[in-house]
């Protein structure tokens, strides 16, 4: 790899922050990191995990109608997509903790205000500051995680990512437990656990904390992101992937239902994606380490489908938990995987900004999916649109097939 280039105000890298990395590489340090990051992002996931089981408990306690909640969810979903490139850039110009620690202090006050709001307003405010907060996390913790285990970035983003399921699981069961209760409580097990983290965070760093003027070369991130016809064809087929995945993982529960599951038995084979998803993206991870990862990506891709039409063809229960289980060990192995193949990419000292632009694209297209997998339900059948899913996987994989076999 090359150096980035310099900023107008200093070199692209800190030096202080570099040799600090570079020390700690050999130490339980990076350990210790890959802990409280992964342990963070748990956190922040399980808290907005909550949400969806509660939000009936909420639109009744603040008066909310479906589409205020509706475009609340798109708002977040949108000011986190647009934050994962500024933050990835000023990591690699400042350093990784440098946003880190806002990133910790700006999800502590989103969930808070969630937790605590009387009206509408404040429910919006939190929402949008979760998202801004995530943002501020999402990319420098893994850019973090890449600069300690350049060994192995794909098993340490692999354990990072599983986060995303515990999160999910423990959503899943909390909601369940407050249900006597009021909903605010549920927030703050997710409060305590974040500030833990963040404590944990700046009392184990070893990252200077840099603060200086920094502009932002988006026409210059752009560019490099898309210089070949390769990177172009990857970052096509990845943004189909989470594409289907924003479709595929808000309306599966609705899907059962829809072709005759009880809600209960819906929402037990939903939590199966959660449980294989803890295993997979880690073991997924480690095995992009030592083979192709476009041939892990296509073989991954492959499963996904082969789970989804199990599950579109096949009626009886165990054939639609075992299509779920197939389905999510292939779609869930991605995650680690399309992080690392984007960071391989990247010069040293842009590894940030390209991954913040790379998962802007995704999460863009990412938040279309869910939009048009309810057009087509509403036009069709949740059956329709599930297909059309599958089909837009399958043209993800074979636009990498293309590649592996070039290369």
């Amino acid at each position: 790899m090359t150096s980035g280039p310099d900023t107008a105000d200093g070199p692209a890298v800190d030096p202080e922050p570099a040799t600090d990395t570079a020390v700690a590489a050999g130490t339980g340090y990076r350990w210790r990191i890959l802990l409280v990051v992964s342990l963070g992002w748990a956190a922040l996931q399980w808290g907005r995990f909550l949400l969806p089981p509660l939000l009936p408990r909420i639109q009744a306690s603040l008066s909310l109608s479906s589409a205020a909640v509706g475009l609340a969810l798109a708002a977040f979903t949108l000011v986190y997509a647009l934050t994962q490139y500024p933050s990835g850039t000023y990591s690699d110009s400042l350093s990784r903790a440098t946003l880190l620690v806002p990133g910790f202090l700006v999800l502590l006050g989103g969930f808070a205000f969630v937790g605590i709001a009387v009206h509408p307003a404040l429910f919006l405010v939190g929402v949008l500051l979760v998202g801004v907060g995530k943002g501020l996390f999402a990319s420098p913790s893994r850019a973090l995680l890449s600069d300690l285990f350049a060994d192995r970035p794909g098993r340490a983003l692999g354990i990072y990512s599983a986060g995303t399921d515990v999160g999910g699981l423990l959503a899943a069961g909390l909601a369940i437990l407050v249900i006597g209760t009021t909903w605010r409580a549920a927030f703050v097990p997710v409060l305590v656990c974040l500030g833990l983290m963040g404590v944990l965070f700046v009392v184990w760093n070893r990252e200077a904390y840099v603060l200086r003027r920094e502009r932002l070369a988006v026409g210059e991130t752009l560019r490099r992101v898309v210089a070949t016809r390769d990177q172009r064809e990857r970052l096509a087929a990845y943004a189909l992937f989470f594409f289907a995945v924003g479709g595929l993982i808000n309306f599966f529960p609705t899907l059962l239902v829809a072709n005759g599951f009880s809600e209960t038995r819906a929402s037990g084979v939903y939590a199966l994606v959660f449980v294989v998803g803890m295993v997979t993206k880690p073991v997924g991870g480690a095995v992009s380490d030592r083979y192709p990862r476009l041939l892990v990506s296509v073989g991954a891709l492959l499963l996904s489908v082969v789970g989804l039409a199990a599950v579109l063809l096949i009626g009886s229960l165990f054939a639609v938990a075992a299509g779920t289980v197939v389905m999510a060990v292939g779609y869930k192995t991605q995650f680690p995987v399309v992080d690392s193949v984007v960071m391989d990419a990247a010069p040293d000292g842009s590894v940030g900004g390209d991954l913040g632009a790379a998962r802007g694209l995704f999460l863009t297209t990412n938040a279309a999916g869910p939009g048009v997998v309810g057009v087509l339900a509403q036009l069709y059948s949740y059956t329709v649109a599930f297909w059309v899913l599958a089909g837009t996987i399958v043209l993800a994989g074979l636009l990498l097939t293309r590649q592996y076999l070039r290369a």
